[in-house]
């Protein structure tokens, strides 16, 4: 059977829908078919397997929050903002994007979805976000807006072959860690964005969004980047 590239559009958007109501768990070949008037086999002509579909939406989430946040740094890069803005801005997207698809955004970082492990497939459009990241702070680098740090991270690196590749090699001192230290940015980054769709601060903080800025301006004194405090959150 042919099925055309408006079908899979068509069974994706379908189980955005059960992802919204139902979460990952409701996401199932059948529950599909059934909230999209078809038969299970044509979903199946598609998809095969649920991971399939499951796959599917995750790579769609990964590229559409990478694609805002490379959005956002060109807009930024366009205005000639330095580096700290270009972080806050692209961080703030991220933020956007969350909080308009939660259900995509704890697909995928929220809890694990039993039974399923992504493919090798979603690993190149996960790491859109961390490319934009070291994006920034490499060119940040290279133009001496960086603070070197008071200490170094001790003992031999800890990276792995594919984050040294992702920015470029390794600098040198005093910044031969600057991708250990992006690593703990990222993963800020994210922590917060948990945090904040999860809304794990209501009771602790008054301007979710001032805080946001706030946290990623600390966050990023760890890579001796100074985040401006000053602009307007829209």
């Amino acid at each position: 059977m042919d099925v055309s590239r408006t079908s899979a559009a068509d069974i994706k958007a379908t189980a955005r829908q059960l992802l919204v109501k139902l979460g990952a768990g409701g996401v199932t070949l059948e529950a599909v078919a059934s909230d999209g008037g078809l038969d299970v086999t044509d979903v199946e002509a598609v998809f095969p397997h649920r991971d399939d579909l499951l796959t599917a939406l995750v790579i769609d989430a990964y590229n559409d929050s990478g694609a805002a946040m490379e959005r956002a740094d060109q807009a930024a890069r366009d205005t000639g903002a330095p580096g700290g803005a270009r972080l806050l801005a692209v961080a703030r997207a991220l933020r956007q994007w969350s909080f308009d698809n939660p259900a995509e955004f704890t697909l995928i970082y929220g809890s694990p979805v039993p039974d399923y492990h992504a493919p090798q497939d979603t690993v190149p459009p996960a790491s859109r976000t961390p490319a934009v990241l070291a994006g920034i702070v490499r060119s940040a680098l290279e133009s001496g807006e960086l603070t070197p740090p008071r200490r170094a991270v001790p003992g031999p690196p800890l990276l792995l072959p594919d984050a040294v590749q992702l920015f470029g090699g390794v600098p040198e001192a005093p910044f031969s860690d600057i991708i250990e230290r992006g690593i703990v940015l990222w993963s800020n980054l994210i922590g917060l964005l948990v945090f904040q769709v999860f809304n794990r601060t209501h009771d602790s903080v008054r301007d979710q969004s001032a805080f946001f800025d706030f946290a990623i301006a600390v966050a990023a004194e760890g890579v001796g980047l100074e985040v401006p405090l000053n602009e307007t959150n829209d």
